[in-house]
């Protein structure tokens, strides 16, 4: 499973995902770093077959009204510190692991993982 993670979050998670043996890039590393458009990650995450993983309301739009990018990950959990993220992760990362669509739409947050399959 591979993924590509926003802007906006921590590089700690994408170590986190790492360590757990999945391929995962955050946005600043590839594009054009912080400076990429959400055309451009949909774009890069449906041409490597990437979730993208993502606070931003934004993609789930484009998800429904656009089918890009192809799989998205967001995170509904408000501001909230690194450690309770990645404890989201840990709690949910079996969940996200054994789903296996080829094109869906998740939310997560503390409580709860939602997957939309189209």
């Amino acid at each position: 499973m591979k993924f590509l993670l926003d802007v906006h979050l921590p590089v700690t998670l994408q170590s986190f995902l790492q360590w757990n043996g999945f391929d995962a890039v955050h946005v600043k590393d590839v594009l054009n770093g912080i400076f990429s458009s959400d055309l451009e990650i949909s774009a890069f995450a449906d041409s490597e077959a990437r979730i993208l993983i993502t606070k931003d309301k934004d993609f789930k739009n484009m998800f429904f009204l656009r089918n890009t990018p192809q799989n998205v990950l967001r995170i509904v959990m408000g501001n909230s510190s690194n450690e309770k993220l990645i404890d989201c992760f840990r709690i949910h990362l079996k969940t996200i692991s054994d789903f296996n669509q080829d094109r869906f739409y998740g939310e997560i947050e503390q409580a709860s993982l939602i997957f939309f399959s189209i």
